[in-house]
Protein backbone atom coordinates (compact mmCIF):
# COMPACT_ATOMS: atom_id res chain seq x y z
CA UNK A 1 0.00 0.00 0.00
CA UNK A 2 2.99 2.28 -0.34
CA UNK A 3 1.60 3.59 -3.62
CA UNK A 4 -1.43 4.89 -1.73
CA UNK A 5 0.83 7.08 0.41
CA UNK A 6 2.54 8.54 -2.67
CA UNK A 7 -0.76 9.20 -4.44
CA UNK A 8 -2.09 10.96 -1.36
CA UNK A 9 1.08 13.02 -1.00
CA UNK A 10 0.83 14.06 -4.65
CA UNK A 11 -2.78 15.15 -4.20
CA UNK A 12 -1.82 17.13 -1.11
CA UNK A 13 0.97 18.90 -2.97
CA UNK A 14 -1.44 19.79 -5.79
CA UNK A 15 -3.89 21.12 -3.23
CA UNK A 16 -1.27 23.29 -1.55
CA UNK A 17 -0.21 24.62 -4.96
CA UNK A 18 -3.83 25.53 -5.68
CA UNK A 19 -4.13 27.35 -2.35
CA UNK A 20 -0.98 29.33 -3.10
CA UNK A 21 -2.30 30.14 -6.57
CA UNK A 22 -5.57 31.49 -5.17
CA UNK A 23 -3.66 33.56 -2.62
CA UNK A 24 -1.58 35.06 -5.41
CA UNK A 25 -4.71 35.88 -7.41
CA UNK A 26 -6.21 37.77 -4.46
CA UNK A 27 -2.93 39.53 -3.65
CA UNK A 28 -2.61 40.67 -7.28
CA UNK A 29 -6.17 41.97 -7.21
CA UNK A 30 -5.49 43.92 -4.01
CA UNK A 31 -2.34 45.46 -5.48
CA UNK A 32 -4.24 46.70 -8.52
CA UNK A 33 -6.17 49.12 -6.32
CA UNK A 34 -9.61 48.13 -7.56
CA UNK A 35 -12.76 49.60 -6.11
CA UNK A 36 -14.72 47.60 -3.56
CA UNK A 37 -17.15 45.95 -5.97
CA UNK A 38 -14.44 44.87 -8.42
CA UNK A 39 -12.27 43.54 -5.60
CA UNK A 40 -15.19 41.54 -4.22
CA UNK A 41 -15.84 40.11 -7.68
CA UNK A 42 -12.20 39.04 -8.05
CA UNK A 43 -12.20 37.44 -4.60
CA UNK A 44 -15.48 35.68 -5.42
CA UNK A 45 -13.83 34.20 -8.53
CA UNK A 46 -10.84 32.97 -6.49
CA UNK A 47 -12.98 31.42 -3.75
CA UNK A 48 -13.96 28.21 -5.63
CA UNK A 49 -10.30 27.64 -6.53
CA UNK A 50 -9.35 28.03 -2.89
CA UNK A 51 -12.08 25.72 -1.61
CA UNK A 52 -11.39 23.09 -4.28
CA UNK A 53 -7.69 23.15 -3.50
CA UNK A 54 -8.41 22.82 0.20
CA UNK A 55 -10.66 19.84 -0.48
CA UNK A 56 -8.01 18.23 -2.68
CA UNK A 57 -5.35 18.74 -0.01
CA UNK A 58 -7.56 17.28 2.71
CA UNK A 59 -8.47 14.33 0.52
CA UNK A 60 -4.79 13.69 -0.17
CA UNK A 61 -3.93 13.78 3.53
CA UNK A 62 -6.77 11.38 4.24
CA UNK A 63 -5.44 8.97 1.61
CA UNK A 64 -1.97 9.22 3.17
CA UNK A 65 -3.42 8.29 6.57
CA UNK A 66 -5.34 5.34 5.10
CA UNK A 67 -2.18 4.19 3.31
CA UNK A 68 -0.17 4.39 6.54
CA UNK A 69 -2.78 2.40 8.43
CA UNK A 70 -2.89 -0.31 5.74
CA UNK A 71 0.89 -0.49 5.32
Amino acid sequence: MEWLIWVGAGLSVLGVAGIIWSLLLVARARREGLDDAALRARIARAMPINLGALLLSMLGLGIVIVGMILA
